[in-house]
């Protein structure tokens, strides 16, 4: 096991081996290396209930994923044709009258013109022509779209960085997650032209919604702890390429078949910023692509490629869920600041994503970075930390809903206050409606973060603004 080779502590959880009794022994019994659902070093005990609550909670979730993983994923297939048959046809009018004439047109997966369920909450492909490549915001607003464009099909990104931004696509990467045996994690990377030099641009997918092995990589409370690093997230890593066996080795010998992310997108970047001279390079990523887009350059580090770290222009998230522990907090924020790059997380209004999972004292998963924080008004502001970080707090009820209200009410009038192109669609609507029984998921979908880099009118700092901001 990597766990055996590479790190110094660990604990992971195995929901395909938690039966009723296994999990009925974590409420009970603080020997958790007793337990066959967790694979932990030596005998650990855990004598807080709380913590092993939050473990039965992780194991438990996981398990319900992966018994409806065939039926969610064939309801998410379901729901994605139908909508794109509507959007094929003209609408459900025009589909009713197609199937009278024999003349419907059928949506095809792979085409440039179909969309995934992020797709279908938010259409809207251009980048925003007011913010150009000198505003302090470019970054911020690129991101996150390439974030969003990351959740369709190779063939739609394609189109859309082509014909739509106009820059250079590099390639579409699927990526074999060595621990689920498949393909599970999805990435991008393209070019930007600015001026006299460069911008490459690694984007990660996401969380997709119907996708129940994506969810239990979020919900997965595994830990590994690196030697002079810290505990780091055990669900996020394997997504990103550690090593069964060798855990996360400088090297490894590159298969064409089943490519890793990190070392095939470290390969990549290598040639591409070799021949590029001038070029420069940031990650990004929404909700779980947020979580990889950040431990990317940690293993970067970690693997000492200083020379690679000179060329990353920066890391912006959105959405991001935790990574790790306070420890590894620091141990990024030391090099960042050795190296002078920024991390920019970005989390609007009552997410859930971000303010999941919270245990100061036992979950171990922290955040660091400058956070850019926005709320339903669309405000922003640099904090240490977002408000109401603990989603399941109490305090926090009342202002949650009064916010998904709000939100929901604004769907129906912001295209016609803000300008057409903010439009939001019924399927956003009803999302926003849902968010009213559980607010804290429509404000995760990329609709609003796009909005608020947009209408925001707030200016990413940057260097010696950001500091007097933070003091501020």
């Amino acid at each position: 096991m990597a766990s055996q080779t590479d790190f110094s502590d660990y604990m992971i959880l195995r929901p395909e081996k938690a039966g009723m009794f296994d999990l009925i022994q974590l409420l009970f019994s603080c020997r958790l290396s007793e337990n066959a659902s967790v694979d932990c070093p030596g005998r650990k005990d855990v004598a807080e209930l709380r913590r092993r609550w939050a473990i039965f909670i992780s194991l438990f979730l996981q398990k319900f994923l992966l018994f409806i993983r065939k039926p969610m994923s064939s309801c998410g297939t379901v729901f994605e044709f139908f909508m794109n048959l509507l959007m094929e046809n003209g609408g459900m009018r025009s589909l009713l009258s197609n199937l009278l004439r024999g003349k419907v047109a059928v949506p095809e997966k792979r085409s440039p013109r179909y969309r995934s369920a992020i797709g279908l909450l938010d259409p809207r492909m251009d980048l925003d022509k007011n913010i150009k490549p000198n505003n302090q915001n470019y970054y911020a607003a690129l991101s996150i779209m390439a974030s969003k464009l990351s959740y369709e099909n190779e063939s739609t990104i394609k189109s859309t960085v082509a014909a739509n931004w106009n820059m250079e696509f590099l390639g579409f990467y699927d990526f074999w997650n060595d621990f689920q045996k498949e393909f599970s994690t999805q990435a991008f990377i393209f070019c930007d032209k600015v001026e006299d030099s460069e911008l490459v641009v690694v984007a990660f997918r996401g969380t997709k919604p119907f996708d129940a092995v994506q969810w239990c990589t979020d919900i997965d409370f595994s830990w590994y702890e690196i030697p002079k690093v810290g505990k780091v997230h055990g669900g996020f890593m394997k997504a990103l390429g550690l090593q069964r066996t060798t855990g996360w080795p400088k090297e490894i010998e590159m298969n064409t078949e089943k490519r890793f992310a990190y070392y095939t997108i470290r390969e990549e970047l290598r040639k591409l910023l070799s021949s590029k001279s001038n070029a420069k390079f940031i990650v990004t990523g929404h909700s779980l692509g947020g979580a990889l887009a950040v431990l990317f350059p940690m293993i970067l580090m970690l693997h000492e490629e200083e020379w690679m770290m000179e060329r990353l222009e920066g890391v912006y998230t959105f959405g991001q869920p935790r990574v790790g522990d306070e420890k590894l907090g620091k141990f990024m924020e030391e090099h960042l600041d050795r190296y002078n790059k920024s991390y920019f997380r970005f989390v609007y209004c009552n997410d859930l994503v971000p303010r999941v999972p919270y245990d100061d004292s036992t979950l171990l998963f922290k955040h660091f970075g400058t956070c850019i924080y926005y709320n339903s008004w669309y405000k922003g502001k640099v904090v240490t930390e977002e408000p109401n970080k603990n989603y399941f707090s109490v305090l926090t009820v009342i202002p949650k809903y009064m916010n998904a209200a709000w939100e929901f009410i604004r769907s129906f009038f912001i295209g016609y206050v803000k300008g057409p192109e903010y439009k939001e669609e019924w399927t956003m609507r009803f999302l926003r409606l849902f968010g009213i029984i559980v607010p804290g998921l429509p404000p995760h979908s990329p609709q609003d973060y796009v909005n608020a880099t947009r209408l925001g009118g707030f200016l990413v700092p940057l260097g010696e603004e950001l500091v007097n901001k933070l003091e501020y």
